[in-house]
């Protein structure tokens, strides 16, 4: 199981997306997974945040202007077993392929980072992640900065305590993980994968992210000490490798 995950948020020009698309799942994302040290790639088409996680954005800071890239469609995350295998040397500065860089040119807003896992839980439905596997079909991905030391300590209390045991016990969720960053913006990070868009929204969205509104909930706190990148939390599906539809 990868330790380390590079990514990177982007946005294309409408017109540009089928054929960016087209070239990135047929060449670059295959060229990408056959790096020396990388386990696994995965690509994910933002598709936007139910009622609750809109309040989410509205409550939690966000990145000041100019601070980071603002690409908030798609996501390619890479894992490897340890950081440095993204600095062997730096993932986009190896030799490309002819027509690489002008396809890679055509990306809007983009943002990468580098973040190292700090802790995980399984959930019950990790058969639907087999041991060295892509991340599952649905991924909600938060990036983002604490405002003090003290706050800092709090939400790692929360996930400790509470957010990590939900997740165990969550019907649909397949793993979450914690990071810290090695290179980015944020600080920290957290993945969440779930077995369906379906599952995320009706486990997680509707009953859990709605207590942000609620101050007396301990999870409406602390979304109030967080500064996120932009479109954070990402909520996406898996576009590449294609998601196996059952029998």
């Amino acid at each position: 199981m990868s330790e380390a995950i590079w990514a990177s948020w982007y946005d294309l020009e409408p017109g540009e997306q089928p054929a960016f698309l087209d070239w990135a799942h047929a060449h670059w994302l295959p060229w990408l997974q056959q790096r020396p040290g990388i386990g696994w790639v995965a690509h994910y088409r933002g598709v936007g945040h139910g009622p609750a996680l809109a309040t989410y954005h509205d409550i939690a800071g966000h990145a000041p202007d100019g601070e980071t890239g603002t690409g908030t469609q798609f996501v390619v995350l890479a894992g490897a077993a340890g950081s440095h295998t993204f600095y062997r040397p730096l993932l986009e500065r190896v030799a490309m392929p002819d027509g690489f860089a002008a396809m890679l040119a055509r990306r809007r807003g983009l943002r990468q980072a580098v973040l190292v896992e700090e802790a995980r839980v399984n959930g019950p439905a990790l058969l639907a992640r087999p041991p060295g596997a892509t991340p599952a079909p649905a991924i909600q991905f938060g990036t983002y900065r604490i405002r003090t030391v003290e706050e800092e300590q709090d939400i790692n209390c929360w996930y400790a305590h509470q957010r990590f045991p939900l997740m165990a016990r969550m019907p649909g969720s397949v793993m979450t993980r914690k990071f810290v960053t090695s290179t980015g913006w944020a600080k920290h990070g957290i993945l969440y994968e779930f077995e369906s868009l379906a599952a995320r929204t009706r486990h997680f969205e509707e009953p859990e992210e709605s207590k942000v509104v609620d101050t007396a909930e301990w999870t409406g706190r602390i979304v109030r000490t967080t500064l996120h990148t932009p479109g954070s939390p990402f909520v996406g599906e898996r576009t590449w490798p294609p998601v196996e539809q059952p029998a």
